[in-house]
């Protein structure tokens, strides 16, 4: 089934909203017979325990087997408000040599994302941003709904630069309901910062933070492209900062080992930021196949449980 899924399979589809039925369809067919099968109906009975909540409301039993606090949900919260939350930034619109850049990538996950909680019957919104926070649409679950987040999310193009604390900052201002936040960026730290890309996850991490401390739940979809991860380069290579415009060049050959261990740390620094704050972190690249990414995404879901 990833073979049919895969970038390359659906850039062959330019209509995003049949893109996202067809990584859908895929992906339920798939998690069917998979070991994830009934993993929806113990997610929708439970949630996290959160600070300010009744301690006489947890459930002891979850607790024996987790040796975490869950409480049972109410009715008035069996539906889940969901928050598509893009990275609207120029960086996002590169690829090297992939069919998807990393930002038609992340439409489609998402795309995919809003069908799958409609379907379930989960209010989803779609909020953008670069350096601030852009029009959003509100969370709703009706069919129809569908068709304006799709609509919405067709004509988005990446451009500029990107504010990612300040504007997560912004989203954890707006939203009053507790909410599941989906943040979907590549999180690179800006060249015109004058801190180091340490302090810059740091401060990103601190934004994280706020949204949970008031009450939401996140997961943070953080997308490179494949040559991001893989670094194919070879010999002198000049490299452009799509934001900046500075270039440098470098000896690609010499450089490798030095960049893939700089981009493990970085990668690892923002999983260790996020376990901290018991946000799930799902790294992804644009060579994956999208029902590998949602397994993904639910494998990150279901080590909460």
């Amino acid at each position: 089934m990833s073979s049919l899924l895969s970038p390359e399979a659906l850039q062959s589809i330019k209509r995003l909203d049949l893109r996202a039925r067809m990584v859908v369809r895929g992906f339920l067919q798939g998690l069917h017979s998979s070991p994830f099968h009934g993993f929806s109906v113990q997610f929708s009975e439970h949630r996290r325990y959160n600070r300010g909540d009744d301690p006489k409301l947890i459930d002891w039993l979850v607790y024996a087997k987790t040796d975490k606090y869950f409480v049972k949900r109410f009715e008035s919260e069996t539906n889940l408000i969901g928050y598509l939350v893009i990275d609207l930034s120029k960086s996002m619109g590169f690829t090297e040599n992939q069919s998807m850049t990393k930002f038609e990538y992340v439409t489609c996950l998402a795309a995919a994302l809003t069908y799958l909680m409609i379907m379930q019957q989960d209010p989803v919104g779609l909020i953008t941003f670069d350096e601030k926070v852009h029009a959003s649409l509100p969370a709703r679950s009706r069919r129809g709904h569908m068709g304006d987040v799709i609509a919405r999310l067709s004509n988005l193009k990446p451009a500029g630069a990107t504010d990612v604390p300040a504007s997560l900052t912004q989203v954890a201002a707006m939203l009053k309901q507790h909410s599941l936040v989906m943040l979907f960026s590549d999180l690179w730290p800006s060249e015109d910062d004058e801190k180091t890309w340490q302090e810059q996850i740091a401060e990103v991490v601190s934004a994280l933070a706020r949204l949970r401390h008031a009450g939401h739940d996140v997961i943070v979809f953080h997308i490179l492209d494949a040559a991001e991860v893989e670094f194919p380069y070879d010999g002198p290579v000049q490299f452009t900062d799509s934001e900046s415009g500075q270039s440098v060049s470098v000896d690609a050959t010499g450089f490798r080992e030095d960049y893939l261990a700089a981009l493990a740390e970085f990668r690892d620094a923002y999983r260790d930021g996020c376990n901290q704050l018991q946000i799930d972190y799902v790294p992804l690249d644009t060579s994956m196949p999208f029902d590998t990414a949602l397994t993904e995404y639910l494998t990150q879901r279901q080590s909460r449980f």
